[in-house]
C-alpha cells in the first residue's frame, strides 16, 4: 500500500527590523493559563494509559480567553520510547476553567482542522510484541494480540529482504472504523476503500519520526493469514526502506519493492498475486511503460491501481531474479540521490527504455498464458 509522504515545511525566519514588530508579551492571566497547562501535562492523568512515552510536552503557542473560560492553542510533542527517533507533533486546543482563582484543564483534543490522535479515538488498548507495538482505538477492530503476532513474523520478513539497518521495530495503530483511519490520516474515507493498510512518515532520514502502519480494519479483518502478512510485510518494508527513500525514488520501485519483500519466499505464482494485469495481458493490453507515480493517486480506478501495484511488482521480481537481490536494494538506494537511469546503468548495465522492454516480455511469457 501506498506510503503518504511528507514534504518538510519550510522554516520562517522574521528579523527584527522595519516592518517586522514582535510579538506582544503576555498577560499575567495569560501566563497562568500557560503555567496551567504546562502543570496538567506534566500529570499522569494526562497521557494515554499505557503508552511508552520518552518525551510527552505541551507548548502552549497562544491563548484566547472569555470570562472564565480560556482555549490554549498547542503543539504536543511526544517521542514513544523505543520505536520514535525523534518526536511527532500534534495540534491541539486545550480548554480551561477558572475556578476559584486558578486555571483548570477540563478539556484536550485536536486542534479544528488536524488529524487527531488515536487516543482521541477511544480507550486506547496498548500491546507490545516482539517487533511491534499496537495500538488500538475504541475497542473496535482487530485484536491488537492478533496484529502484533501478524507484525512480528512480518517484520522479519522485511529485515530478510532488505539488509540494511534500520530499528527492526514498527508501530501499528488499529482504529476503530475506515471514518477514523480516514481521520487520522487526513483523508476521505473512500480513499481507503479495499486498502487493508498504509503507512506514513517523512522521507529521506533516519532521524525523522517513526512511521505509522495504520490498520483499515473493514478490508484487514477480510484478509487469510498469508493476506495478513503480506500486507504487514510490505508495509514493514517501507519502514525498513525509508531512511534511503526521497522524492526522487520512482512509486514504482518504491511499492515494487515492498511487495517483492512481502512475497519474496512464498510460491504465489505472478498470475494469482498480479491477477488485475493478468486480465490486462490476456485480453491483449499489455501496458507500454513501467508505471508512473501518478498511477499510484488515491482514489483512481481500483483495477488500474491495481495494475500499477502488481506491475511494479513484477518490475522488481525480475530485476532480484536477473541481477540478484543485492542488485535490487543497491538500486532503489541509488535511485534515491540520483537519476533513475544512471542508477539502473551502474547497476544493471541498462537504461529505463530497456528495463521497461525486458519487464513487459516477462509480463508476456508469465501472464499471457495463464488460466
Amino acid at each position: 500500500m501506498p506510503s503518504v509522504r511528507r514534504a518538510a515545511a519550510p522554516l520562517a525566519l522574521c528579523v527584527l527590523a522595519a516592518g517586522c514588530a514582535a510579538a506582544p508579551a503576555p498577560d499575567a492571566a495569560d501566563r497562568d493559563v500557560r503555567t496551567a497547562v504546562a502543570a496538567w501535562s506534566r500529570q499522569p492523568s494526562a497521557r494515554p494509559a499505557g503508552l511508552p512515552l520518552a518525551q510527552w510536552a505541551y507548548e502552549v503557542t497562544g491563548v484566547r480567553r472569555d470570562g472564565p473560560r480560556a482555549t490554549a492553542t498547542a503543539e504536543l510533542r511526544y517521542r514513544i520510547d523505543g520505536y520514535d527517533t525523534a518526536p511527532a507533533g500534534s495540534a491541539r486546543e486545550v480548554r480551561l476553567t477558572l475556578d476559584g482563582g486558578r486555571w483548570t484543564v477540563t478539556g484536550d483534543a485536536a486542534a479544528p482542522g488536524a488529524p487527531p490522535q488515536p487516543w482521541d479515538q477511544g480507550p486506547l488498548d496498548v500491546v507490545r510484541g516482539a517487533h511491534a507495538l499496537v495500538l488500538r482505538a475504541g475497542r473496535g477492530g482487530p485484536d491488537p494480540v492478533d496484529v502484533a503476532a501478524d507484525a512480528d513474523r512480518a517484520v522479519p520478513a522485511a529485515a530478510a529482504a532488505w539488509p540494511r539497518p534500520w530499528a527492526g521495530r514498527v508501530v501499528v495503530l488499529v482504529p476503530p472504523t475506515q471514518e477514523a483511519m480516514a481521520a487520522l490520516l487526513g483523508r476521505p474515507p473512500a480513499a481507503y476503500t479495499g486498502m487493508a493498510a498504509v503507512t506514513t512518515g517523512s522521507t529521506g532520514g533516519a532521524a525523522a519520526p517513526a512511521d505509522r502502519i495504520v490498520v483499515n480494519p473493514a478490508a484487514y479483518a477480510q484478509l487469510s493469514a498469508a493476506g495478513r502478512n503480506v500486507v504487514l510485510t510490505h508495509e514493514a518494508a517501507h519502514v525498513a526502506t525509508r531512511p534511503a527513500t526521497t522524492d526522487r525514488t520512482p512509486l514504482w520501485l518504491s511499492e515494487g519493492l515492498a511487495d517483492w519483500a512481502a512475497y519474496r519466499g512464498t510460491r504465489t505464482a505472478p498470475a494469482d498475486a498480479a491477477p488485475a494485469l493478468a486480465r490486462a495481458v490476456r485480453r491483449g493490453d499489455l501496458p507500454a511503460r513501467l508505471p508512473a507515480d501518478g498511477d499510484f493517486a488515491f482514489g483512481t480506478d481500483p483495477d488500474a491501481l491495481a495494475r500499477a501495484y502488481e506491475g511494479a511488482w513484477l518490475a522488481c521480481r525480475l530485476i532480484a531474479d536477473r541481477w540478484g537481490d543485492g542488485a535490487l536494494v543497491r538500486l532503489y538506494e541509488r535511485a534515491g540521490r540520483e537519476p533513475l537511469d544512471a542508477a539502473l546503468g551502474e547497476e544493471l548495465g541498462l537504461g529505463g527504455a530497456e528495463l521497461a522492454r525486458a519487464w513487459r516480455e516477462r509480463l508476456r511469457t508469465e501472464l499471457a498464458a495463464a488460466p
